[in-house]
Parts: C-alpha cells; structure tokens; sequence
C-alpha cells in the first residue's frame, strides 16, 4: 500500500478524541497527517475539548489536550494531498468564517479527493458550500446547516457512517471504528493482520 499524504483541519476545542484518534490512528496505518490551523504553525499547539453524552439535553464540555501541529497552514494546498479530514467540536463553528479554510475545502471537492468530516466537521462543509445534492451525517444540531447548504442529512446512529462518493461523515466520536474503516477504504489503505 502507497502511504497517502492527509491534511487534517483543526483549531482550539477540536473535539478531543476526533482530533487525537484519527490522527494517531491514520499514522499506525502508514499514513502522513499534517494537523494545521490557521493563524497557527508547526510546532504551535490547539486547546482540545472533550465532549460526551452523560444524559442531558447535549453534550457536556471539558477541557482537553494540547495538541501539537506538525505544519503550517499557510503552506496547505489540496494538490500537495491525498485527502482532508475535519474533526469536529466547537472548532468548526470558527473555522468556516475562515476564508482561505473555505478555498481550501473547496479545492479537496473539486478534485474529489476523500474528505472525511465528523460531528461539527459538516459546519465547514456546508459554509464552502460542497454538500449540495450530498447525503451528509453530522452531529443531530448541525442538521439544519446541512439541509439549508442543500444537503440530505443522514440521521443515522451516533456510532454509525455515511459514505456519499468522496464523502466520509459521521455524527460523533463513537463512530471512529465505520467512519475511519470507510476513509480508511476511500484511501485506499490495505490492512493486513
């Protein structure tokens, strides 16, 4: 298997273990990642938050890790990578005011490279406008941002995905083993045991 090159888009309280478990889990498998976020380099680190489900009315909030970058935003472009991942977690709802994080969505779409997002992740899609006529999964409160971006939004099971050509989406962390076996089959990834 040919180690693909990914670019993971983060920013302060990511969600927590859709920063870290991807991240790690893409690494053990051969891959390279190159966690950014704007106005941040190599080097600099992101706050993580950690959200769970503890029978409320939502998710609960707490602080997380530091989690280090290992390149600069600045020098991202969708043609030096194979694939973009977007964790979720309050980040998103930041990063897609970003400009240059909406061209650079959208350059991974047009080339129709893989593009796994979870949870908050769809925020970023739907803002760069890339899920029209897509089916989408997100966490449940993402769902209107879906539909009004002119997605379908897939109310599957938190611990469930959604593959939709080169779109790989789930609703929450607990669906890291389906939503990282199905960008890991979008990749192309051979795992042998």
């Amino acid at each position: 298997m040919a180690a693909k090159k990914i670019l993971m888009l983060v920013g302060d309280f990511g969600e927590d273990y859709e920063i870290m478990v991807p991240f790690q889990t893409l690494l053990a498998v051969g891959h390279h990642v190159d966690a950014v976020c704007p106005d941040k380099k190599a080097g600099d680190s992101i706050k993580t938050a950690i959200h769970d489900f503890e029978g409320d009315q939502t998710y609960s909030e707490k602080r997380g890790h530091n989690f280090a970058l290992n390149a600069d935003f600045a020098k991202a472009r969708a043609e030096n990578y194979d694939a973009l991942l977007i964790p979720g977690g309050r980040a998103p709802e930041y990063l897609r005011l970003n400009e240059d994080v909406i061209a650079l969505v959208r350059d991974f779409a047009k080339a129709n490279k893989p593009i796994a997002a979870v949870c908050h992740g769809a925020q970023i899609l739907a803002a760069a406008d890339v899920i029209r006529d897509r089916k989408i999964s997100a966490y449940p409160a993402c769902a209107p941002e879906v539909r009004l971006a002119g997605g379908t939004y897939a109310d599957i099971a938190v611990d469930d995905a959604c593959a939709d050509g080169n779109m790989i989406t789930a609703p929450a962390w607990p669906a890291h083993p389906k939503w990282l076996a199905a960008f890991l089959l979008a990749l192309g990834t051979e795992i042998r045991l």
